[in-house]
């Protein structure tokens, strides 16, 4: 079951006081970004975030799973109605992550 756009905007808006967030479409699901920083995945009306021990700390309660079949275990945020909890829960994830990869026009480099 692929999620809803109606709850993948509500994810947006929830999240939205950690930074410029966005959601692309990503396998018939979503990938989440922070000001161009991937922190995790919609799947089937469900938020995960990448784990770290920093936000593993700060959980009210650590459930871990992966978001579909073969993927790594991420954490699933189960209450996502709190603004301020999740938007520094994915302050705190993009804080422990690397920074993106610069990505090249390979065209350009011909």
């Amino acid at each position: 079951m692929a999620s809803n756009a109606d709850f993948v905007q509500y994810i947006v808006d929830q999240c939205s006081g950690a930074g410029r967030i966005v959601a692309k479409k990503m396998f018939g699901d979503y990938g989440i970004y922070c000001d161009e920083k991937i922190f995790g995945l919609i799947c089937d009306n469900r938020l995960y975030l990448k784990p770290t021990e920093k936000v593993r700390d700060l959980l009210e309660e650590v459930v871990l799973r992966p978001p579909y079949d073969g993927a790594k275990d991420y954490f699933y945020i189960a209450d996502v109605d709190d603004h301020e909890y999740l938007s520094m829960l994915v302050r705190e994830t993009c804080r422990a992550l690397p920074a993106p990869k610069v990505k090249t026009d390979k065209r350009k480099e011909r």
